[in-house]
């Protein structure tokens, strides 16, 4: 019985390191995919390291503080001018009457006084008995003197050492501006408007008072800088520079322009649109201004999510789609790791009971012999692909063999020829000698 088990095992074995020998001319039993070694890959194919990068630095998303407030069209000023604001009757018992106070609803600033007056659109305060002053641009202290000059000196209504008047700030005006995010960061609280959410998609309607309107208190009050979900920058769309219509247009026209065999040229931004970069290389330091990151009523401020940067595993791991990290690098033994993939700290992928095809997919059989042909499918910008192969086993002692997975790519684990070959040839020997023994058990 056990001779026949081995003339049996020894004729399989035979075939099988015949079949081995000769280059393993079948290759699609063994799932081959011709591929270029990853050590023949130019550097433009493999992407740059993450780790390169550097943070901006948050206080360049804010205005910086302003020592005084300058006026300007839509501020609340309050204003008291004894005899003028309010009116005098005339009267021997005439007196006067005490300013208003105001609590501001900004619960950090102080109280201010004054009867409420509006600078209007062209920068200027309407006052009894006098001509509008402009006062867009001033001061506190400088537009309460022009206002001393006008009574006193050009209209002479005033005793130039008797008036009494008092100029405050009852409210700053506001800037609305719409935040727009697709990430899954939460809305959070500060001065909505309305927020409303369609899916992965929240907006915003924010007040931002002036002095605040800047990209940082955006973002602030929408819920912090973009999640991990989001890309690592941020778009400003003002509200007036283009017609959406001929930008699309334009766009569609370029989009048309592409040749095969030959890279699309790069869509360039609208003139409407500014690219906050919050990540950037060393040589790429973003070059944008204060002026680029402040936010007017109109503006859009957009944050767009990365539902495209992902990759997906076939043949020995099981088919699947997986996010790309926003921050860090992630290579071929993370990527394997993520899919389910057993990684070894020898240097090369283990092998686990059901890791074979027939429970995943792959349609190979496990064995002790783990798979070591990793084969990425890289898409290149004129459409076509090119198959990068990378060697496991030296994975540990050849960096460039730990390729960075990019955006798009299709990670598939294979079995050598060889190793495919002593896998089947361990399973038949094992099989054979269960089968003859449950045999000569009588079974």
């Amino acid at each position: 019985m056990i001779r026949n088990a081995l003339n049996s095992t020894v004729f399989g074995l035979a075939g099988l390191f015949l079949l081995a020998g000769s280059g393993c001319s079948s290759t699609s039993l063994f799932g081959y995919i011709p591929a270029i070694p990853v050590e023949q890959i130019p550097n433009s194919m493999l992407g740059r390291p993450k780790e390169d990068m550097q943070k901006i630095t948050v206080s360049r998303l804010r205005q910086a503080p302003r020592d005084v407030y300058q006026l300007g069209p839509g501020d609340i000023l309050g204003i008291y001018i004894d005899t003028i604001l309010p009116k005098s009757t005339g009267s021997k018992d005439y007196a006067p009457e005490s300013p208003p106070t105001h609590f501001p609803e900004e619960g950090e600033r102080d109280p201010t006084i004054g009867f409420p007056m509006a600078i209007r659109e062209d920068g200027t305060l309407a006052l009894p008995l006098i001509p509008p002053l402009n006062v867009e641009g001033l001061t506190l202290a400088q537009a309460t003197e022009l206002i001393r000059k006008a009574y006193t000196i050009d209209k002479q209504l005033l005793a130039q050492d008797r008036d009494q008047i008092i100029v405050t700030l009852i409210k700053r005006r506001t800037h609305q501006v719409i935040v727009i995010r697709q990430d899954n960061t939460n809305p959070g609280g500060g001065n909505n408007v309305v927020t409303h959410i369609d899916g992965d998609q929240k907006s915003k309607i924010l007040e931002l008072p002036q002095g605040d309107n800047d990209l940082l208190h955006a973002l602030d009050q929408t819920g912090g800088l973009p999640g991990f979900d989001a890309k690592n920058e941020v778009l400003i769309l003002r509200s007036n520079g283009i017609d959406g219509r001929e930008w699309d247009n334009l766009v569609a026209s370029l989009q048309g322009c592409r040749q095969p065999c030959t890279c699309p040229p790069p869509i360039p931004d609208a003139p409407n649109v500014i690219r906050i970069p919050l990540r950037f290389y060393p040589e790429n330091v973003p070059n944008f201004t204060e002026e680029d990151i402040t936010l007017y009523t109109g503006d859009i401020v957009m944050i767009e999510s990365r539902e495209q940067e992902k990759f997906y595993t076939g043949g020995v791991l099981s088919g699947g789609e997986f996010p790309i990290p926003r921050d860090y690098d992630l290579d071929i033994l993370g990527a394997i790791a993520i899919a389910g993939g057993p990684v070894g700290s020898s240097g090369a992928v283990l092998s686990q009971s059901g890791l074979g095809g027939a429970g995943r997919g792959g349609g190979q059989r496990g064995g002790p012999l783990p798979p070591t042909d990793a084969v990425i499918i890289r898409e290149l910008c004129d459409g076509s692909q090119v198959s990068i192969r990378v060697d496991l086993k030296r994975v540990y002692n050849d960096p460039r063999q730990r390729i960075l997975i990019q955006p798009e790519d299709v990670v598939i684990l294979r079995y050598k020829c060889v190793e495919e070959t002593v896998n089947t040839a361990l399973s038949l020997i094992q099989f054979n000698f269960l089968f003859n023994g449950l045999r000569g058990n009588g079974f």
